[in-house]
């Protein structure tokens, strides 16, 4: 799987792209009207129970607006905490804080809310079985993404078509599943291959081939927990599909190594936060 770069780098440049697109074309004309050199101090508060994640770009936010403006943080990424914590004391110019605010606390709830949820499902499928991100991202977020799923304790998944073979259903549906393992097989060049299976019957045709993992697609308990244990001996085994909190144990219990949710991702609700004076 491709490395995600989080440098200081990335998350000033992206973090500089969300000011000038709430910036753009004349600044916060609204905050404008507001002359003074005021100094004040803020406390950023969780009004939730939450992970943690994205204080860097919330702290870059206030930096890029204005440099003198001090984050000081009280908690870090990972950190879980109940709700009105005090997760960090900012102070500044009163002008400037208010407009870097927003898309910092955007930055904010958005890593959190994914880092938060994706830990839900850790927390709830115990040390034997990992959890997994997918490519269900919002579209030039996916390094942000993925990074929020780590820091909930989540395992991230391939990042893009290039990391490994992954043979899916609509890639069976245009040939024929055992000769595109095979044809991956002969093509992998230190690459991974997952197989996707969604019935027992492909999963007995392409045992014995050499891949590394069977991704079981949509099964009901009962042949999964029965495809688990063909597998097992030969290869990871990965199971995905409408995956939930309240299905999740079953899930587990059939002794699969991990469970890919795209919902982490793709459908996670923000976390909310508040600068309080």
């Amino acid at each position: 799987m491709s490395k995600i770069k989080l440098s200081k780098n990335f998350i000033k440049n992206t973090v500089k792209l969300a000011l000038n697109e709430d910036l753009y074309p004349s600044g916060d004309i609204t905050s404008n009207l507001i002359k003074n050199n005021k100094i004040i101090k803020v406390k950023l508060i969780s009004n939730q129970n939450a992970v943690i994640g994205g204080l860097l770009f919330a702290k870059q936010a206030f930096n890029l607006v204005d440099k003198k403006i001090r984050f000081i943080t009280k908690k870090k990424d990972g950190s879980l905490v109940k709700k009105n914590s005090l997760i960090a004391i900012i102070q500044g110019n009163a002008q400037n804080i208010l407009i870097a605010e927003r898309v910092a606390l955007n930055f904010l709830s958005h890593i959190s809310g994914i880092a938060t949820k994706t830990n839900q499902f850790v927390r709830l499928a115990g040390k034997k079985c990992k959890i997994c991100c997918t490519r269900k991202t919002i579209p030039n977020l996916r390094v942000i993404q993925k990074y929020a799923v780590k820091v909930g304790g989540g395992t991230n998944h391939r990042f893009n078509l290039s990391d490994e073979f992954l043979i899916k259903d609509n890639h069976i549906a245009s040939s024929d599943l055992k000769k595109l393992v095979s044809l991956a097989i002969q093509n992998k060049k230190g690459k991974k291959i997952t197989v996707e299976v969604d019935n027992l019957k492909q999963l007995k045709s392409i045992i014995g081939l050499k891949f590394n993992t069977v991704l079981f697609d949509n099964m009901n308990i009962k042949n999964l927990k029965t495809g688990v244990k063909l597998a097992k001996k030969y290869y990871q085994t990965e199971a995905s599909g409408n995956v939930n909190l309240k299905k999740l144990k079953s899930i587990v219990k059939t002794g699969v190594d991990r469970i890919s949710v795209g919902s982490i991702t793709h459908s996670t609700l923000a976390i909310d936060f508040k600068l309080e004076a």
